[in-house]
């Protein structure tokens, strides 16, 4: 007898916590949609690996289902995901009043509990202006040369390959620059490659947290462990050998923990160098990566574009001297182009917040500390607002703002936090673009294929042949 009132009090206590996973409390009318198994959410399906180029299965199954606003668990959170342009520009707009930067575990374990990413107010915008002292406007000018230093030397090195593995050789020539600016790292008078640390990260990142041997989760968290220990390594050395003239970033650095009552520590420092050597290379390259994919497969789009820097040489009165910041701001196509790339890309395939207060919007509440997940590949390939949106059109942004976020374009964030490396990569893409395409041509060998994890990843690599143009110049 007791055997069964207990059994049937366990029965009715884990059906009312079932009712109460899948029917949250809230103040008001939640987004319609499922919070999948207790825990567990629906966040393997949220995981499930995809081949399209389109909006992601996982979202555009429930778009149809439930409409643009719509909720679900992932990692053990409820979440409100958001492919609506209007809740997006609102979530932007309100940093720090009804909602703040936000992400999953997996992130801030791996990045740092004190990243630039899950920092909020005057601490943000500090270490935002650290940013800006380095990959701003001012200083990407006096690094132009540099740049097309670095790019024109690598493409010079793969045409004597016979194949080239174009991610994994732009995410290492990018990584050796930023290393640079960063911190004087130069690989070749290294005794460890730094970047080797990095390499798990993009199929860790966002990746279901089980930390035990052989997961990609796992796998990351070796690698910040490694990468942690020898940025600080660095900087004891530098401390204990400091330099009369700041030449990099870690001189600034040290430069601002030693000023009196800095809120500067060194463990937001070197959570900071480390963000930034990752983002750095590892989105530009992916971007880099598909843009030329994108012009193998659009011959005329190569054309417009190979003309226009074409256009750049014919018109200097010393053929022989370097790009100029006057003739990179003239890149107009090229800007185009690198939008159409990221809009396709969707290399961010989601951005968090958290709510701070329960908030109405269109009749439904989101409650106070649920996450918000910002969806840009639903607002990059909305048919409303983008005609044909699955194809790869720069000319759709002539007349249009390129640098700049807005409604209907989020590749790189938005509201306060729009991305301070834009620039700097912009500055990377449009040089390596300019030398690539004066001086070269290319055939893609294999690979090139795409798996999104929803992070994009290339299982196969994108393999191409570098070759030098003759005289002529001719075109792929």
């Amino acid at each position: 007898m007791w055997a069964l009132c207990i059994g049937a009090l366990v029965f009715v206590s884990i059906t009312h916590w079932l009712y109460r996973w899948r029917n949250p409390r809230c103040n008001g009318k939640l987004p319609p949609g499922s919070m999948g198994l207790p825990l567990l959410g629906e966040t393997l399906q949220f995981f499930a690996p995809n081949t399209s180029s389109d909006i992601p299965p996982f979202i555009k199954n429930r778009m149809k289902s439930y409409g643009p606003i719509f909720r679900t668990s992932l990692v053990g959170r409820p979440v409100i995901i958001s492919t609506d342009p209007d809740l997006n520009y609102f979530i932007f707009q309100q940093e720090g009043q009804f909602f703040q930067s936000w992400y999953p575990d997996t992130f801030t374990e791996i990045f740092g509990r004190q990243n630039v990413g899950s920092l909020h107010g005057f601490m943000y915008r500090y270490l935002k202006n650290m940013v800006l002292n380095l990959f701003g406007p001012e200083s990407l000018r006096k690094m132009l040369p540099e740049v097309e230093q670095v790019a024109r030397a690598r493409l010079q090195q793969w045409s004597s390959q016979d194949t080239v593995e174009l991610k994994e050789a732009t995410a290492t020539m990018i990584f050796d620059l930023t290393a640079k600016k960063l911190i004087s790292y130069d690989q070749e008078k290294s005794s460890e490659n730094l970047r080797e640390n990095f390499v798990a990260f993009m199929e860790g990142l966002i990746s279901f947290p089980l930390d035990i041997p052989g997961t990609a989760y796992h796998k990351c968290l070796q690698g910040r462990e490694r990468a942690m220990k020898k940025l600080k390594n660095l900087l004891q050395e530098r401390r204990a050998n400091p330099r009369k003239e700041q030449s990099d970033f870690y001189d600034y650095v040290l430069k601002e923990l030693q000023k009196e009552g800095t809120i500067l520590t060194e463990a937001i420092a070197l959570d900071l160098m480390f963000v930034l050597l990752f983002a750095s290379f590892e989105t530009t390259s992916v971007a880099i990566t598909l843009a030329i994919k994108f012009l193998s497969e659009n011959p005329l789009v190569l054309k417009q574009l190979t003309e226009e820097h074409e256009a750049i040489l014919k018109n200097r009165e010393n053929v022989h001297s370097g790009l100029t910041w006057r003739e990179y701001k003239s890149m107009t196509y090229t800007f185009q182009f690198i939008n159409e790339t990221a809009r396709l890309a969707n290399i961010v395939p989601g951005i968090f917040r958290k709510a701070l207060r329960d908030i109405q919007f269109k009749g439904y509440t989101i409650p106070a500390g649920w996450a918000v997940m910002v969806c840009p590949p639903a607002v990059h390939l909305n048919p409303a607002k983008y005609e044909d949106p699955l194809a790869f059109n720069p000319s759709r942004w002539k007349g249009m703002e390129t640098n700049c976020a807005s409604k209907n374009f989020m590749a790189f964030g938005g509201g306060m936090r729009f991305c301070v490396g834009t620039d700097f990569t912009k500055v990377q893409m449009a040089v390596f673009l300019h030398c690539f395409l004066t001086k070269y041509r290319w055939q893609a060998i294999r690979g090139g294929n795409i798996v999104r994890t929803p992070g994009i990843q290339f299982p196969n690599g994108f393999h191409v042949r570098i070759i030098k143009k003759d005289a002529t110049h001719e075109s792929t």
